[in-house]
C-alpha cells in the first residue's frame, strides 16, 4: 500500500478506537472556532496530498511534494494576517489552505488541484508548474525553493520600514504588516538561508526597522540526510538581532501561541524573529521518493504515529470542541471535496504550444503616474557646483552619475544599493555625490554579500519599488546568479504575470582594464546572463548612449515591470580620448533628459560596404580600426548593438542594407558569446559573407598581458582587411 492509504487507515481507526496520541492538554489564546477553522484547513491540505499523489499515478498529475506532516503551518497562517506577504516552503499547502479560509471568495481545493494538473486555469501559473501561490492571498509563487526566497523576504520586509519614510506609486504591503518565508530544517544550512539570516540581524544590529518572521520547519531530515539532534536551536537561538522562539508544531494551540507571539514581536518591535517548529515528515520527500530505501521502517513508523491530525483530534476532542465522529466528519468531507474537485480538474485544458508557454516571460505593463522631469531648480539645487558644466564634454562615469541624479530627482521610487555605493561613490566614482542629493535612504550601502544585495532589491520590487542594486564586478555576479535566475526572472512567469520584481541591475564589467584585477575585476563573459529567458541586457559604449539608455532601463522596470541589467564596460568610464591622447573624441556632451534610447535601437556610425557589429569595448576598438582601414581605402559601417539580450535580430538585419561583408568583434570569450548568436543568425537570413573576431576561451591576466586574450586594435584591423580581401 502507498504510505498515504497506510496513515489515512490509521487515523481512522485511532480516531475510532480511542488510541490517540499523547500531549499537552490545549492551552493558550487560540479560541474553538478558530481551532476547528484550522483542523478543516489541515484535513483539506492532507487529502489533496492524497488526491495529487493517486492522481500522480494515475497519470493525470505530475510531480509533486507534499505537505503531509507539517499541517502544523496552518496554525502559523491562522496567527498571522491575511496581507502579511508570505514566502512559503514546498511543504505548506497547509498554509494556504487556513489562509484561504481568512480571505472570502478563494476556492482553495480547486485551485490547488487546477495546480497539480498543470491546468491553464490554475489561478497562479497558469499551468507551468504545481506551486502554491496566491496574488489574493499575497503569496507570491515558489518553485522547489531550498532557500533562495530568503534574501528577498528580507528586502521585502525592509521596504516596509523605507515605505513610511518614501512612499512609492506601486505600494503593495501595509505600514504595519510583516513578511514570513518558511524553509525546512535541512534548508537552514544552505548559504543563501545563513547569508539571509546573516543580513537581517545585521540590519536589526542597527536598530534598522525590519519586521520579519522566519519559520523554520524542522522534521529532521532533508530528502535522505538526517539533521543532528539539536542543530538548528543551536545554530539560531543566540544570534545578535535574531529573537528566537520555539513551538511544538504538532499542537495547533502551542504553535498559534507561539507563532502570534513572534508575530506580535516582528510587527511592534519591527525586528526579525525566528520560529522554530517541531514537525514530522511523512511519506517521502516527494512522490516518487520510496522513504523505506533508505530509513528503518521503525524511524518513519514513529513519525506517522506522531501525526498531527492525530494530535489536533486529540486537543480537539479533550477540550470538548468537537465529538470523534464529528472529526471524522470533518476529514471526510476534506477527502470527498477533493475527489469531486479532482475529477473535474483533470478535464481542464492544458498548455499545448511554446507561445502558451512563454507568454508570461515578460510580464504585462502597469499604468504609471506620467512626469514632467524635475523643475530646473530642482536639478540646479541637486547638482551643485556641476550643474554649469552639464554641457562640457565629459567622460562615461560622469554622465553616467548626471543620469541616475535626474532620474532619482523624477521618480521617488528608485533606491539603489551595493557595496560602497554610497559614502565612496563607487569604486569607480559612477554614484559619488548620490548619497548626498538623495541620502542613505535611497543610496544604502550595503553588507558585502552579493546574494543579500541582489535579494534586498527584489524584495524591496515586491512593494512598489524601482531598485538599482549594484554588483560591483561582473565576477562577483557568479556569487548571486540564482537571485536573477531562480528568483527575479522566474517570478511573472510561474505566477502568470500576476507578480513581478522589475529592477535595474549595474554590473561593472568586462576587460581591458590596465594594470588592476586579473580575471575577478576583468570578466569578459556574459553567458551566465544571457541563458535567462525574459531578462534585458544593456551595454553601452559611449557616455551619451549610457545615459539615454539609462533611462530607457529605468522606463523598463517602472512601466513595463522588467528585469533589466546594464552591463557598464569599466575601461570606458573614464575614456576621454580616442586616436590620440587627449583629442577628447571619446566623450561626450549630457544629452537632455528627454532622451533615451529605445530598446533595440542600435547605433551606426557610418555607411561604407565592410560591417563591423560590435558592443561596448568592442565599438571603441572599432572605430580605431576603421580610422586605420580608411587609409587603405576600405569603407566601414560599425554596428553598435547597445542590447544584447533580446537581440535586437531585425534592427541588424536592417542596418547591414547595402553591407557587402560583416565583421563581428566580440570581446567575450568564443565559447557563449554574443558572436555565436550573431553568426547564426548572418547565416540564417543573410547572404553576406562573414566571420567574427572574439576573444580566446581564457580568464584574464594582470600585468602588462591584460589585454593579450582580447580583440585589439590591431587584430581588429587585420581580421576586417583579410576578410575584405578574400575571395
Amino acid at each position: 500500500m502507498d504510505r498515504a492509504d497506510i496513515v489515512d487507515k490509521a487515523f481512522r481507526d485511532k480516531l475510532a478506537s480511542g488510541a490517540l496520541p499523547p500531549g499537552n492538554p490545549a492551552r493558550g489564546p487560540l479560541a474553538d472556532t478558530e481551532a476547528v477553522a484550522i483542523f478543516r484547513a489541515q484535513c483539506l491540505s492532507r487529502n489533496l496530498d492524497r488526491r495529487s499523489r493517486r492522481m500522480q499515478a494515475a497519470g493525470q498529475g505530475y510531480y509533486t511534494i507534499g505537505s503531509s506532516g507539517h499541517e502544523g503551518m496552518a496554525a502559523v497562517a491562522a496567527a498571522l494576517r491575511p496581507d502579511d506577504m508570505a514566502f512559503l516552503h514546498y511543504r505548506d499547502g497547509a498554509f494556504q489552505t487556513m489562509r484561504s479560509a481568512q480571505v472570502p471568495g478563494t476556492t482553495p481545493a480547486w485551485d490547488m488541484l487546477l495546480s497539480f494538473t498543470t491546468s491553464t486555469d490554475d489561478p497562479i501559473s497558469g499551468g507551468r508548474h504545481k506551486v502554491l501561490g496566491s496574488r489574493a492571498l499575497a503569496i507570491p509563487p515558489q518553485t522547489s525553493t531550498i532557500a533562495s526566497h530568503l534574501p528577498k523576504a528580507v528586502g521585502a520586509a525592509y521596504s516596509i520600514g523605507l515605505c513610511r519614510r518614501h512612499r512609492p506609486e506601486h505600494q503593495v504591503l501595509a505600514d504595519d504588516g510583516l513578511v514570513m518565508c518558511s524553509f525546512g530544517d535541512a534548508s537552514s544550512n544552505h548559504s543563501t538561508a545563513q547569508g539571509a539570516i546573516n543580513t537581517a540581524c545585521w540590519t536589526s544590529y542597527q536598530s534598522i526597522p525590519l519586521p520579519l518572521l522566519f519559520v523554520c520547519e524542522d522534521n529532521g531530515i532533508g530528502i535522505s540526510t538526517r539533521t543532528p539532534r539539536g542543530w538548528v536551536a543551536a545554530n539560531f537561538a543566540v544570534k545578535p538581532g535574531l529573537k528566537y522562539f520555539h513551538a511544538d508544531g504538532l499542537d495547533i494551540f502551542d504553535t498559534y501561541r507561539v507563532a502570534q507571539k513572534a508575530a506580535d514581536y516582528a510587527r511592534c518591535r519591527k525586528k526579525p524573529a525566528f520560529l522554530h517548529l517541531g514537525l514530522v515528515r511523512l511519506y517521502g520527500h516527494a512522490g516518487p521518493d520510496l522513504q523505506q530505501t533508505y530509513l528503518g521502517k521503525d524511524i518513519f513508523e514513529r513519525w506517522e504515529a506522531d501525526d498531527p491530525l492525530l494530535h489536533s483530534a486529540r486537543l480537539l476532542i479533550d477540550k470538548g470542541v468537537l465529538s470523534p465522529a464529528e472529526v471524522l466528519d470533518i476529514y471526510q468531507e476534506a477527502e470527498d471535496q477533493c475527489t469531486r474537485v479532482a475529477e473535474e480538474a483533470v478535464k481542464r485544458p492544458r498548455l499545448q504550444t511554446a507561445g502558451q508557454v512563454m507568454a508570461s516571460l515578460v510580464p504585462p505593463a502597469r499604468a504609471c503616474a506620467t512626469s514632467n522631469g524635475p523643475s530646473q531648480d530642482a536639478r540646479q539645487k541637486a547638482f551643485g557646483p556641476e550643474f554649469k558644466h552639464l554641457a562640457t564634454p565629459q567622460p562615461m562615469a560622469k554622465l553616467l552619475n548626471w543620469a541616475l541624479t535626474d532620474l532619482m530627482l523624477e521618480h521617488g521610487e528608485i533606491v539603489m544599493m551595493g557595496e560602497d555605493v554610497g559614502a565612496k561613490g563607487g569604486v569607480y566614482g559612477v554614484t559619488q555625490k548620490l548619497i548626498g542629493r538623495f541620502g542613505p535612504d535611497r543610496v544604502i550601502d550595503t553588507l558585502l554579500d552579493e546574494q543579500s544585495i541582489l535579494g534586498l532589491a527584489i524584495g524591496m520590487a515586491h512593494n512598489g519599488f524601482v531598485p538599482m542594486p549594484e554588483i560591483q564586478f561582473l565576477a562577483y555576479l557568479h556569487n548571486a546568479e540564482d537571485q536573477l535566475r531562480g528568483e527575479a526572472a522566474t517570478l511573472p512567469f510561474f505566477s502568470n504575470g500576476q507578480f513581478s520584481n522589475p529592477m535595474v541591475l549595474r554590473i561593472a564589467g568586462l576587460g581591458y582594464q590596465k594594470g588592476f584585477g586579473g580575471h575577478f575585476h576583468n570578466d569578459n563573459s556574459l553567458a551566465v546572463l544571457r541563458d535567462i529567458p525574459g531578462i534585458v541586457i544593456a551595454c553601452p559604449s559611449r557616455g551619451d548612449d549610457a545615459a539615454c539608455m539609462m533611462r530607457e532601463c529605468v522606463r523598463l522596470a517602472r512601466q513595463e515591470q522588467r528585469v533589466v541589467v546594464m552591463v557598464e564596460p569599466i575601461a570606458l568610464y573614464p575614456m576621454r580620448d580616442l586616436m590620440a591622447e587627449k583629442d577628447g573624441r571619446w566623450m561626450a556632451t549630457y544629452p537632455s533628459p528627454d532622451r533615451r534610447i529605445a530598446l533595440g535601437e542600435v547605433g551606426v556610425d557610418g555607411d561604407g560596404p565592410l560591417a563591423i557589429v560590435t558592443y561596448g569595448n568592442g565599438r571603441y576598438l572599432s572605430a580605431q580600426a576603421a580610422a586605420d582601414l580608411k587609409t587603405e581605402g576600405i569603407g566601414t559601417r560599425i554596428l553598435d548593438l547597445r542590447w544584447l539580450a533580446p537581440l535586437p535580430a531585425d534592427a541588424i538585419i536592417a542596418a547591414l542594407d547595402g553591407a557587402e561583408k560583416v565583421l563581428i568583434v566580440d570581446e567575450c570569450r568564443s565559447t557563449g558569446s554574443q558572436s555565436e548568436a550573431l553568426m547564426a543568425l548572418l547565416h540564417e537570413r543573410t547572404d553576406l559573407p562573414h566571420a567574427r573576431l572574439a576573444a580566446h576561451d581564457s580568464f584574464i591576466a594582470t600585468g602588462p598581458a591584460y589585454g593579450a586574450t582580447m580583440p585589439s586594435r590591431a587584430s581588429v584591423t587585420k581580421a576586417a582587411r583579410n576578410l575584405w580581401g578574400a575571395a
